[in-house]
């Protein structure tokens, strides 16, 4: 008996990322490749702030969700854990914010 991998976000997603939204917040996109990856992906009870807070370790009252069905696009906004730049900051750019979020397992 093998075991399937179990399907993620990346899975899904013809492409997902994250960048810079200013030098205090990160912006990532989730690109649906189609309405039911869209469907899994915009599922309040599955992907939400709570979600976004568990995973990044910020505030959930902070995180911003935007929907887009006409376009398949989930796009979620969050406080940097430290500012763009800083002597702390370990991605200036927020290329590499979008990893926890693409290898998030979808409810099977």
């Amino acid at each position: 008996m093998t075991d399937t991998p179990q399907t993620t976000l990346a899975d899904l997603a013809h492409e997902i990322r994250s960048k810079n939204a200013g030098p205090f917040w990160v912006t990532m996109e989730l690109f649906m490749r189609d309405a039911d990856g869209y469907r899994i992906a915009a599922d309040e009870t599955f992907l939400n702030e709570r979600t976004i807070a568990r995973l990044y370790g910020v505030d959930e009252a902070a995180v911003a969700m935007f929907r887009v069905p006409s376009l398949k696009v989930v796009k979620i906004s969050f406080p940097r854990p430290v500012g763009q730049g800083s002597l702390r900051d370990r991605d200036v750019h927020a290329g590499q914010h979008h990893v926890p979020l693409a290898v998030l397992p979808v409810p099977r």
